[in-house]
């Protein structure tokens, strides 16, 4: 089955470097974070809808990130993003940050629908039905 991939676009700005005009690592999971934000809401949903439709959210269970290239002060990214997997109650996000042709971080998230506490639920019917058609690779009932 193909996926569908999700891209955005983020500027680095001062306040995501260190003192050399580097990219501060950590905030890779900011930029990654915001790209699956935008992933879902071109399925329509949103956090807020989430929460308040299915009494869900959506958490990182793991993170699994490699670094490869530094990105730079006022540099242009783009971050493709797509679901590589489905289960029950949670999916696998495949995400990669780039510069031009130049691959910077690949990372894998696995991400984990919970209740208001913090427990794993079942993925809500009419969003695994929005995830299956149009960008998995395996889905796993």
């Amino acid at each position: 089955m193909m996926h569908e991939n999700f891209y955005h676009k983020l500027k680095v700005y001062y306040e995501d470097t260190d003192a050399g005009g580097v990219v501060y690592y950590a905030n890779y999971l900011k930029f990654l974070e915001r790209a699956r934000t935008e992933a879902l809401v071109t399925l329509g949903f949103n956090n807020r809808k989430i929460k308040k439709d299915f009494g869900a959210l959506i958490i990182v269970k793991s993170c699994n990130i490699e670094y490869k290239i530094s990105a730079y002060l006022e540099d242009e990214l783009n971050i493709r993003s797509f679901v590589k997997s489905i289960t029950k109650t949670s999916f696998i996000m495949d995400q990669f940050i780039s510069r031009g042709e130049d691959l910077l971080v690949e990372a894998k998230v696995h991400l984990v629908f919970v209740n208001s506490k913090g427990k794993p639920i079942k993925i809500p019917s009419s969003l695994f039905q929005d995830f299956k058609p149009y960008f998995c690779d395996s889905i796993k009932i």
